[in-house]
């Protein structure tokens, strides 16, 4: 059966939508990525369990996506199915300090919602493009706070095709990662818990904050933020500067001139063009310091 077919016969399972080769430089901020042969934006949490039953049934590979703010897709796009947990699973509501929000939604959003209920401990999701499904996967944040900070808990779906609760201790956080990080489980819902804070000094330090954001990092080009974790005691972005790597290009990936940790796409970067920035960006650092940069960003697809 081909995928026309099968898009088909998944489009009379779910509310949302299900597109055939659809472009995956759509889908991330690197706006970088070959086509996913279906591409689902589920319509909420059923839609979520229909797909991943629809997948199993019928032997299609699956890959999870967020906002894509955090990805690589290599050129030779996705094979299977691409589900992706968007503004179908989005929606908050806050109630006292707690704020239940749907993994689709964003982080500025969460953090908008946290502000004008005076709720503190978001602030660091003011700047950050992500959604939250993506953002618990990978323990998400900034310098003044991250995704395990603030969080309570999450509804996923689970190997057992079930709805289940995970409390913020089964995550496993740890810096820029958590171990849902290749687990078959899918975050559909997600709970918070701040604390009461001033709402004009929430508002004070979110503008001072994104300021500072805006003035330390590259505007105005498509990218994935910071490429490379940065290493224990250390930041990516100074040993790769140390190097003389601010400006380094391929094709068109370059290495920004004012944040030597992120990449940007000049216009028509390809995966292929990025890919091997990185290989030589490490190597020039693990040469001169001996220090393995490992990626923050995702890669998936194929060449």
């Amino acid at each position: 059966m081909g995928y026309t077919s099968l898009a088909g016969e998944l489009q009379s399972l779910i509310r949302g939508s299900v597109q055939t080769n659809e472009p995956m430089k759509k889908h991330t901020t690197w706006r970088i990525g070959g086509n996913a042969d279906l591409f689902v934006d589920p319509g909420d949490k059923e839609d979520v369990r229909r797909v991943v039953e629809f997948v199993e049934k019928n032997d299609i590979p699956l890959t999870v996506i967020g906002n894509g703010s955090n990805l690589l897709v290599k050129d030779g796009g996705i094979r299977g199915v691409v589900l992706k947990v968007g503004r179908g699973l989005a929606g908050i509501s806050v109630e006292g300090t707690t704020i239940k929000a749907g993994a689709g939604t964003m982080l500025p959003e969460l953090a908008a919602a946290a502000r004008r209920a005076g709720v503190g401990g978001f602030e660091f999701a003011a700047g950050i493009p992500g959604s939250l499904g993506g953002a618990i996967v990978m323990n998400a944040g900034a310098v003044n706070g991250c995704v395990a900070d603030v969080l309570h808990s999450i509804e996923v779906l689970n190997e057992h095709n079930r709805f289940v609760t995970l409390n913020k201790e089964e995550l496993g956080f740890a810096y820029r990662t958590s171990n849902l990080q290749g687990k078959p489980v899918i975050c559909v819902s997600t709970l918070w818990q701040g604390y009461v804070k001033d709402r004009g000094l929430i508002e004070q330090e979110t503008r001072d904050y994104l300021l500072k954001r805006k003035a330390a990092q590259p505007q105005g080009y498509p990218n994935a933020g910071s490429v490379f974790k940065n290493p224990a005691g250390d930041y990516a972005g100074r040993l790769i500067e140390a190097c003389g790597g601010k400006g380094l290009r391929v094709g068109d990936a370059q290495v920004s001139t004012k944040h030597a940790n992120w990449i940007l796409n000049l216009g028509n970067a390809t995966a292929r063009d990025v890919l091997t920035l990185i290989e030589k960006i490490r190597k020039m650092v693990q040469d001169r310091f001996g220090v393995d940069l490992h990626l923050e960003v995702r890669v998936l697809g194929e060449d």
